[in-house]
């Protein structure tokens, strides 16, 4: 026997407190009396001090790699206002005169004060070099005069299809592009090269494995809104033996294209295939059917409000034509493909929702990531239709984006059909979670932490919706075997023998937690296939 935890708590099987690792496998899960007697000369024993053993934590819907690049670039990630962007941007600047681009990301919307992003501080700072941040949620990019002038915008671009350029009350362009319109800028900025992509991925899969993650999927492979493909980064960590997480990557699918780009992802998904590693593949195809609330490109069926609480004509964008889109998720599913979805509005949830409904039946293990807002008349069709719902539990709570940005324009009906986790799952329906890192943070505790009270950790706010908080053992499950089922990784998301010992231990018990310091909770040790990976062996 390789490995026995024991004086434990372990999560799922009630009373026992040990499990016996061999050859990265579960053994036997049990007391601490009915394993003792596997302890040999050879035996690892580590005493668990009453804590909690869960299954590895999979996160459903992250982006690893941009998180990484944020690090290793002008990361706006910890700060939380205008002066502080700028002055984290001059000192970036100051750091890389070599640099004909200065690029970054992490800002938000919020650190405005409801005003917009505007070129002109961005030109305060830096004047003679294109500057390009990418907003939090990788919706928005903020651009200095530069950077709009090599990309060719001015009053006269037209929006692209799928986006949209800000503008001033004069018709010029404030340097704030949404969606599709980003790329205007992106293409012509320089693509950071593979080792730069390599040396993201590395920093970003220990960053997760510190917080317990084990697996995950990447929810954009493909080149979106200035950040760089990762696939090859993927393929060549998983031929090197790098890749210590199982990774799931979800082809990005673009919205401009149609059918033609079938050929196109199956070459991908065999070049994962052959890689010459076991723990990247890439199965899935990711479809963004609308943007997000706070710039009004989240797609909803009536009309966002105005500031004073009269309708307006915006209704957000479908990124695929939802005529089109029942037939682009039948032919996917068709061929093999899981289709996971980006829904915010309730417009682009029932067009999701809509579009699933014929390969109901699949063994694909379809999901849709966000689903913010809902109307109710929706909640029970994800059971029906076998669509699993991947929470971002993080941002169901009360904090400025939502606050400012989002429910005044949304207005109190529509702000309370928010993030209903608790009425999906009562109507049978599928729960996995997700981070979506670097536009939240990774951490899972922090997130269940929002699940079980709908506040965020140290926030002195009300609940957001409190009817629609989870239970503990429910949101624990969504992030573990939840997950674990929407990655299609079967052999893992539970602690039972002949299941893959991927481990994750904590540093306490949150069942005897109070729930309003779950948040404070986090990872001590990490195991994947029974190795420690968390913290790192001593060399």
């Amino acid at each position: 026997m390789d490995l026995v935890l024991r004086s434990g708590n372990v999560y799922g099987t009630p009373g026992a407190t040990a499990v016996a690792v061999d050859q990265g496998v579960i053994v036997a899960v049990g007391s601490d009396d009915e394993l003792k007697p596997l302890v040999t000369a050879r035996t690892e024993v580590m005493d668990l001090g009453g804590r909690l053993l869960l299954p590895g934590f999979q996160d459903a819907h992250a982006h690893p790699v941009f998180a990484g690049l944020n690090l290793l670039r002008c990361d706006l990630t910890e700060l939380h206002d205008q002066a502080g962007y700028l002055r984290e941007l001059a000192a970036y600047a100051a750091a890389h005169p070599d640099r004909a681009w200065l690029m970054g990301a992490g800002w938000s919307y919020d650190a405005f004060g409801g005003a917009q992003p505007d070129r002109a501080a961005l030109d305060g700072v830096v004047a003679d070099r294109p500057v390009y941040l990418a907003v939090r949620d990788a919706h928005s990019a903020w651009c200095n005069s530069r950077a709009l002038a090599l990309a060719g915008i001015d009053r006269h671009t037209p929006d692209p299809e799928g986006g949209r350029i800000e503008r001033d009350a004069d018709g010029e362009p404030t340097g704030v592009l949404h969606e599709s319109a980003m790329e205007l800028v992106s293409s012509v900025a320089p693509r950071p090269d593979t080792a730069e992509i390599g040396r993201a991925l590395l920093v970003a899969q220990s960053r997760l494995h510190a917080l317990g993650v084990t697996a995950w999927q990447d929810a954009i492979l493909g080149d979106y809104g200035g950040w760089p493909d990762a696939f090859e980064a993927y393929r060549a960590a998983d031929a090197a033996g790098l890749l210590t997480a199982r990774v799931r990557g979800a082809l990005w699918w673009e919205p401009s294209r149609g059918l033609e780009q079938l050929a196109e992802l199956r070459e991908r998904r065999e070049a994962a295939r052959t890689s010459g590693g076991a723990n990247f593949r890439a199965e899935t195809v990711k479809i963004m059917q609308d943007g997000v609330a706070e710039n009004f490109t989240a797609a909803m069926i009536d009309p966002y409000l105005d500031g004073c609480g009269c309708a307006t004509e915006r209704r957000g964008i479908s990124r695929v034509d939802p005529a089109h889109l029942r037939e682009i998720v039948s032919r996917l599913d068709a061929d093999g493909f899981q289709v996971h979805f980006h829904a915010i509005g309730d417009r682009a949830v029932r067009e999701v929702l809509d579009a699933v409904e014929p390969v109901a039946g699949s063994p694909r293990r379809h999901h849709v990531a966000h689903v913010q807002v809902v109307h109710p008349a929706d909640v029970p069709r994800f059971a029906r239709h076998n669509l699993t719902v991947t929470l971002q539990a993080l941002w169901a709570a009360h904090e400025p984006a939502m606050d400012e940005m989002t429910i005044p324009f949304l207005g109190p009906e529509r702000a309370s059909w928010q993030y209903p986790f608790r009425a999906v799952h009562a109507h049978g329906g599928r729960l996995a979670m997700g981070s979506d890192w670097p536009v939240s943070d990774p951490d899972p505790m922090r997130a269940i932490h929002v699940a079980v009270n709908r506040v965020a950790f140290g926030a002195d706010e009300p609940p957001l919706g409190p009817e629609q908080a989870l239970d503990l053992a429910t949101a624990l499950t969504a992030y573990t075997a939840g997950s674990a089922y929407v990655n299609h990784f079967d052999d893992s998301g539970r602690i039972a023998p002949g299941l893959r010992a991927d481990l994750t231990l904590l540093d306490r018990d949150p069942f005897i937690t109070p729930p309003a310091d779950l948040g404070a909770t986090h990872t001590t040790h990490t195991w994947i296939a029974g190795r420690l990976i968390h913290p790192p062996p001593a060399p």
